[in-house]
């Protein structure tokens, strides 16, 4: 990491304008005061929320093809986060070096950033779009589904990898918004790309108004179209200039940019690598020795639960972005008081959130399946074990998201890695081998939250975090 000292704010100069001049960026202050923990959280947990809305509609719209469809939707979508795991980590990098140039006052270096993050972000999505097109099949034959299930699973895969691009574009530009405390312009543009979400799934999954019905692939095709939408409308109102962020034709390709912005996002692309390769050999112990209702209930619990989680996003994000912005107004402390709160607000959320969601487990399991008494047990299994869990995922959230808000991304790999794959993945496996039923291999996921949670909380508490990067203004 460099050693190099941060700018200091006050080097901005002292008027509020931001002048564009033939579409480069002049930053001549930095923001008076930063937003709260709850005005950059509340409305991420808002666009959180449409998200799973149109996730619960999805669950229900293909739960009526059966708990074959559903297992597939699992599936697609768990080898589609698998492939994003590298785009994922640009915009872990994107928000580090975002919110730490804006929180100095210099919003060039936050517009060169953001446009240098979006060419990376492209190209890997379409080398990643070519291998989920190519490799659908035998990548979704891991699970050890049967035969219906798998065709469904490769097809939700291939839609989803056309549109690789689309989600780039809406993951690095919405990331770099709220990056600059700007959560509001991300949820517009979400509110629209679920408004089209949501039809598009009801006339492509059942083939109404004379399109085809393409079950489980139609669910792709619909988010793709939508985040297509999304990914216009932000490259256009960026383009022409309608965010405090702007957008700058040049200056972005400088190797030194790039280094950090790999620098940071490198350890957490390899946590996701290693989060999707935690719950694929999680899922494929429970495909293959439990059978499709057991992997579908999987699904259908975190569906359930999806609700708590938008809050521990909303946190994530609001603690990565102040913690960030903090540590470039040149503020530790400041940037530790608002990782804590994050932290203290998520935990009372998610945690009420989850003994809701707990005690009405079953009516709403009966929701998602209608009577499918073996995939509603499982459910309801499943969901009383990360229902009580959410307290401890809300510190995995919140803190992680301050961390890496910090450009401390090293340190959440390996708690992913100790709690995910050592933790979790050989508790599934044991119980598996001493052949118990399937509530043990979900009961693993206790001691997965459990050490998670000790780590991260350690790791912020120390502070190590405060000094790991410094960033100059410009590069």
């Amino acid at each position: 990491m460099s050693t190099d000292e941060p700018t200091d704010p006050s080097d901005s100069a002292e008027s509020a304008s931001i002048d564009v001049d033939g579409g480069d960026v002049v930053a001549d202050s930095a923001a008076d005061e930063r937003p709260t923990i709850m005005q950059l959280a509340f409305p991420s947990i808002l666009g959180n929320l449409l998200y799973t809305i149109v996730g619960v509609v999805q669950t229900l719209f293909v739960g009526e093809l059966g708990s074959s469809a559903l297992a597939a939707i699992g599936a697609g979508q768990r080898v589609f986060f698998a492939l994003q795991a590298i785009l994922l980590a640009i915009t872990a990098g994107t928000t580090a070096l975002v919110a730490r140039a804006w929180g100095a006052g210099d919003y060039r270096e936050a517009s060169r950033v953001t446009m240098a993050s979006l060419v990376l972000g492209g190209a890997f999505s379409l080398a990643a779009m070519l291998v989920g097109v190519f490799l659908a099949r035998p990548i979704a034959g891991l699970f050890g589904l049967d035969e219906a299930t798998l065709d469904l699973a490769a097809a939700n895969i291939r839609w989803l990898s056309f549109f690789n691009l689309a989600f780039a574009v809406n993951f690095i530009l919405a990331a770099s918004l709220r990056a600059t405390g700007d959560a509001w312009s991300p949820l517009m543009v979400g509110a629209v790309v679920n408004a089209l979400n949501i039809p598009l799934l009801y006339v492509l999954v059942f083939g109404k108004f004379g399109f085809p019905q393409m079950g489980v692939a139609g669910a792709a095709v619909a988010a793709g179209v939508a985040f297509s939408v999304g990914a216009l409308l932000l490259l256009g109102l960026w383009m022409s200039q309608r965010f405090e962020l702007k957008y700058s034709k040049g200056g972005w390709w400088r190797r030194e940019r790039l280094k950090r912005l790999l620098e940071i996002g490198l350890p957490a692309g390899v946590e996701q690598l290693v989060f999707q390769l935690g719950f694929f050999v999680f899922l494929i112990i429970i495909g293959r020795y439990y059978g499709t209702a057991a992997f579908a209930a999987y699904n259908i619990g975190v569906t359930m639960l999806m609700v708590c989680m938008t809050v521990g996003f909303g946190f994530s994000i609001a603690g990565s972005t102040l913690v960030g912005q903090n540590l470039g107004a040149n503020d530790p402390e400041g940037a530790a008081r608002s990782g804590w709160r994050a932290m203290g607000y998520a935990v009372l959320l998610m945690g009420l959130l989850g003994l809701i969601v707990l005690f009405n487990a079953q009516p709403l399991a009966q929701m998602f399946i209608g009577d499918d008494e073996e995939t509603i047990r499982y459910t309801v299994q499943f969901v009383s074990l990360l229902g009580a869990m959410m307290p401890l995922m809300a510190v995995e959230f919140s803190i992680g998201g301050a961390l890496r808000g910090a450009g401390d991304t090293r340190f959440p790999l390996i708690a992913t890695f100790l709690g995910l794959i050592i933790m979790r993945c050989g508790l599934a496996a044991l119980f598996t081998w001493m052949e118990l039923p399937v509530f043990w291999v979900y009961a693993s996921l206790v001691g997965d939250y459990v050490l998670k949670a000790i780590m991260l909380v350690w790791r912020f508490k120390n502070g190590r975090w405060k000094t790991l990067v410094r960033v100059p203004a410009t590069v």
